[in-house]
């Protein structure tokens, strides 16, 4: 019996023209991953089932693409528990439409959310911080694991797309966040024809101050105008120094498909963070506008090129920080490298040429081994176990394979459906990898569920690596299309159960009799309170649960929610006005909105809070001018 996995792939001139590719995997080559007899079935569920009233093991969370939002499921059961809004808007819970949110999203409608990093200490994730980027408006994020609500919200100049991720060092000293898109400096007008001139492709060193909750810019570096993939931060004997992939070295402007492939080898970036901010601190940098930038061709030091097979994707470092494994996705090899070599290679001046300033390694000096299973195609992405096993992604070939980066053995394969670009194993991208499971992010599931129209969902597919050999026990739909995930255990985190209560708080109040409406010319503020089952926004008048305007007017609306119960959350919509926002219990949230419609408007409690829910509403009252 054979199960046939399509993978569709465009490959370059000189290479197979564009075409869909399907390897046949027969079910008795891997009888455990496959067999789907009532023993095994009930076995799969058995892993994967979570009892009422207990937890997952992990956190997993995952990046939502482009809808902009970071998606978290519970790891094994695989059930998606929360949503955070975070580059776009969400009506569920007014992410966009309150004074805090409205501000951080900065006029954007949409975001593309890729690479979510956790924050780490000592090369481990330590619970309390998530990272990500949007591709497509030079964004960066900080989302807080006590409320899983976004903290900040960075502009990232000079920068076309920070596809690369927002990878963390050892202890979160930086995010780096290299460009997919090379623009000239300041996003300046200059012709394509101008490419190789006036275009960068910039990496920003971003710095998370911890008491002020903000992301802040630290430098940038001018790269060549090159497009840069995926990154990783160096361990124990490699700390300080960073790993990232190029591809189109060859500085194309037009039908990338072909023009960005064309030699057999691009880079990978070897950096010493540690010493870039050393040059930085001795003011070897320009200034472009307001920002400190490097540029290598003229500040020497700290960045280095290492050939490596065409079109790389991710590039990995193992646990023990020894090695880093680049995945050349044009290419059917892992190739893995040395940081020790590396070294040797710097110290000797072992180059083979240099661009832009920055020299290019001899690539045998650097590299140990390239590890080429048979049949498999397409390497993207890698992760570890505890046993320092590496598991690969083959999108073409649609499978993970696992394998040994101390001899280059291949020891296990497994089909996934189909097509996977990243994947999750447990903290395997930190100093210490759990083992147990791997999530297979797919881009592909087509015949997977339900028929829901041309859109299909795509799949994360969860695979038990408790044993020598590789078992696909579960399959869950996600859509849109998850670029990268991380799975964290789930008692690192210690989350907020309500916000608490904090009478000092600018704008809060904690009883009713203190709510209150004043007006200041055209400005009417409200402080009032949310509590089971009512609005209270005057207390000393009749109608405590009306807002008396008039056309023209600027309202504040400052709303707490003195219900201190968990889970006791409130929502305040007003009707035809378009604004919601929501108010957890202890929370005091704030929304501004000029009152430029006349009439007559029900306000009411968006989400459910009690038997009398229904009930609690009021009135925005807004008089007509003259």
């Amino acid at each position: 019996m054979k199960k046939w996995i399509a993978a569709i792939t465009g490959l370059v001139a000189g290479g197979l023209a564009s075409t869909v590719i399907f390897a046949d995997f027969d079910r008795n080559t891997n009888q455990a991953n496959t067999n789907t007899n009532a023993s095994n079935v009930a076995s799969y569920a058995e892993r994967t089932y979570v009892p009422f009233g207990e937890h997952d093991e992990y956190y997993l969370f995952a990046s939502g693409g482009h809808s902009g939002q970071m998606f978290i499921y519970g790891v094994p059961s695989m059930r998606r528990i929360r949503t955070i809004p975070v580059f776009s808007p969400d009506s569920a819970t007014g992410y966009g439409y309150d004074k805090h949110t409205k501000e951080l999203m900065g006029g954007y409608t949409w975001g593309d959310l890729h690479h979510p990093a956790l924050s780490e200490t000592d090369g481990d994730y330590d619970g309390k911080y998530l990272f990500a980027t949007d591709v497509a408006n030079n964004r960066a994020a900080v989302l807080d694991l006590k409320t899983f609500t976004t903290m900040d919200i960075l502009k990232v100049p000079n920068t076309g797309g920070p596809h690369c991720a927002a990878f963390v060092t050892p202890n979160t000293e930086y995010l780096f966040l290299p460009t997919r898109f090379a623009v000239p400096l300041g996003f300046e007008y200059a012709p394509l024809d101008e490419y190789n001139e006036k275009y960068r492709g910039v990496m920003s060193a971003v710095t998370f101050n911890e008491d002020k909750k903000k992301l802040e810019l630290a430098y940038q570096v001018a790269l060549p105008p090159w497009s840069f993939d995926l990154s990783d931060a160096g361990k124990k004997g490699s700390e300080g120094w960073s790993v990232m992939t190029t591809y189109n070295t060859e500085e194309a402007t037009t039908e990338m498909e072909i023009n960005a492939s064309q030699k057999d080898r691009d880079y990978i970036v070897l950096y010493n963070w540690k010493e870039l901010e050393k040059m930085v601190a001795d003011g070897q940098y320009d200034m472009v506008g307001d920002v400190k930038m490097i540029f290598p061709e003229k500040h020497k030091g700290g960045i280095f090129l290492v050939p490596t097979a065409k079109s790389p994707h991710g590039v990995d470092v193992t646990p023990d920080g020894t090695r880093f494994i680049a995945s050349g996705k044009l290419a059917p090899a892992m190739t893995v490298f040395s940081f020790e070599k590396a070294f040797k290679a710097i110290e000797d001046k072992k180059f083979s040429g240099e661009f832009n300033g920055i020299p290019v390694l001899d690539y045998e000096s650097v590299m140990e081994r390239e590890v080429n299973p048979e049949n498999a195609l397409g390497p993207l992405h890698s992760q570890f176990d505890e046993k320092g096993h590496c598991y690969t992604t083959m999108f073409i070939s649609s499978e993970i394979v696992k394998w040994d980066p101390s001899s280059g053995e291949v020891l296990d394969r497994i089909p996934v459906q189909y097509s996977p670009g990243h994947l999750a194993a447990a903290e395997g991208d930190t100093v210490s990898p759990d083992g147990k499971y791997l999530v297979s992010l797919n881009k592909i599931a087509k015949d997977t569920y339900l028929g829901v129209g041309p859109s299909h969902p795509e799949s994360m597919q969860l695979i038990d690596l408790s044993g020598d050999k590789m078992e696909l026990i579960y399959s869950a739909p996600v859509d849109p299309e998850p670029h990268y995930a991380q799975m964290v255990k789930a008692d690192k985190l210690s989350t907020d159960k309500i916000y608490e209560k904090d009478e000092k708080r600018p704008n809060s109040i904690w009883n009713q009799k203190d709510a209150g409406i004043t007006r200041n010319g055209n400005t009417v503020e409200v402080r009032g309170v949310a509590m089971r089952s009512k609005f209270i926004f005057d207390g000393a008048a009749e109608r405590k649960d009306v807002i008396h305007v008039k056309e023209g007017d600027k309202v504040v609306i400052h709303l707490t929610n003195i219900d201190l119960d968990q889970d006791i959350t409130h929502g305040f919509g007003i009707n035809s006005y378009d604004l919601n926002m929501e108010v957890q219990p202890g929370q005091t949230n704030t929304m501004e909105f000029i009152a430029d419609k006349a009439g007559t408007y029900p306000l009411y409690c968006t989400n459910f809070c009690s038997a009398l829910h229904q009930e609690m509403n009021g009135y925005l009252l807004v008089e007509p001018k003259g």
